[in-house]
């Protein structure tokens, strides 16, 4: 099929500053929810703790696991200047060795020291494709990156002095389990432990996967042909319970409820001749219209960046023209946008 909407141009559009969310709501559930119905083409607004109502019995609602880690350091290069490095992923084989983005990578060089708090020391061994692989000595471990590093909340989300005791508490799902993402699976950062018990007491089913999210979620698209925008890699892994789980809802016509846009590339990714397949794996699924979902039947997900890769996602599952409409009027009843904003639910 033609991508109807070549050019990244498309999906822009204006969003006043005052509507980016800055800080998280009182209450995880208190999010404004609006939702979308593909069919009808209608348009309706609840709050997030309504969700189970507006499920069926026997959906099966997909949460990502992750967990974000403290992966942004400050440091200093050995001639003084500043130097903020955003972890990406370890280097297998490679101990204390970590493939990391950072600003003005231009500057930098191979063998270059690299000076963090409590001792710690970085060299740099290359750098590649805009990314910077460092050696860390000691080798950086959990607790030592709970002390040196700090969450990496989105640059949209202003803390002149880094974030703050609410950052840390709020910019991590409550179901998050597994260490290894740079960022949050926002969509699930509105649920509560109250949400979760009224989805289960209505008899819809809750399971987990878990795709670490990576730092291509805060990057633009800078190519104007969409579909010359390269993904990064991601980790994923899919259990065998849950992957039995959403094969079983997908074989008796009950709905796959996907919590963000995290484990819908998640389970496009997993699926093989129909079937989500369980184990581990790596992603750089590249979703944008058309696309055909060969698992997913509805989408919670949050209001996201013009020209994003997680907009065009969204647009791909219900079509461009509904979503830009929804996005109008989320502006025209002041829905907070982007990760700590209210959400939306797409059937």
């Amino acid at each position: 099929m033609k991508l109807v909407d070549e050019t990244i141009q498309a999906y822009d559009y204006d969003l006043p500053e005052a509507l980016i969310a800055q800080h998280p709501s009182p209450e995880r559930d208190s999010d404004r929810l609006m939702v979308l119905n593909r069919q009808t083409r209608e348009i309706r607004h609840y709050r997030f703790q309504d969700l189970p109502g507006l499920l069926k019995e026997g959906d099966l609602v997909v949460i990502n696991d992750t967990r974000v880690f403290p992966a942004r350091l400050k440091g200093q290069k050995a001639t003084g200047g500043r130097i903020e490095l955003l972890l990406v992923s370890k280097e297998q084989g490679e101990e204390g060795v970590w493939r990391c983005m950072a600003k003005r990578v231009a500057r930098m060089k191979p063998g270059g020291k690299l000076y963090f708090q409590e001792g710690v020391e970085g060299r740099i061994l290359e750098i590649e494709g805009g990314t910077v692989k460092v050696a860390f000595t000691p080798p950086l471990f959990e607790a030592l990156l709970k002390v040196i590093g700090e969450i990496p909340i989105p640059p949209y989300i202003h803390r002149p002095s880094g974030p703050s005791e609410e950052d840390v508490r709020r910019y991590q799902t409550i179901f998050a389990r597994k260490t290894g993402a740079v960022a949050a699976p926002t969509a699930g950062l509105h649920f509560s432990q109250n949400v979760l018990k009224d989805l289960r007491e209505r008899g819809i089913e809750v399971t987990a996967l878990t795709l670490h999210v990576g730092p291509g979620t805060f990057l633009p698209i800078r190519e104007s042909r969409i579909s010359a925008h390269r993904m990064h890699e991601e980790f994923y892994e899919v259990s065998e319970d849950a992957a039995h789980r959403i094969n079983l809802a997908k074989e008796e016509g009950r709905r796959v409820i996907a919590v963000g846009t995290t484990v819908v590339r998640t389970l496009e990714s997993a699926v093989k001749e129909g079937r989500v397949q369980a184990g581990p794996g790596r992603t750089s699924l590249f979703i944008y219209p058309p696309y055909t979902f060969q698992v997913v039947d509805g989408l919670v997900t949050n209001f996201h960046l013009p020209k994003s890769t997680l907009l065009l996602l969204v647009c791909s599952f219900a079509d461009k023209e509904l979503v830009f409409r929804a996005y109008e009027v989320a502006k025209e009843k002041g829905y907070r946008f982007y990760s700590y904003g209210d959400a939306m639910l797409i059937l």
